[in-house]
């Protein structure tokens, strides 16, 4: 998406009835912002029971620190 004329990314965490629960931009799509918009979600709703994601590599390397690796 962009926003001025510079790229910006959307973050959105939905449920399993397809409700986003949060969503914010970024301008970038790397580990540190998926390990941060994960911990994020995983503190304010627990721990999930299935992660979907696009496949970004930045996720798989996130939810391999956080310790979830089984639920993707």
């Amino acid at each position: 998406m962009k926003i001025n004329v510079e790229t910006h990314y959307l973050w959105r965490d939905v449920d399993h009835e397809d409700e986003v629960l949060e969503s914010y931009f970024t301008k970038t799509r790397d580990k540190s912002v998926a390990l941060r918009f994960l911990k994020k979600a995983m503190k304010r709703y627990g721990n999930p029971q299935a992660i979907v994601t696009d496949r970004l590599r930045s996720y798989s390397t996130a939810i391999k620190e956080i310790g979830n690796v089984d639920r993707q």
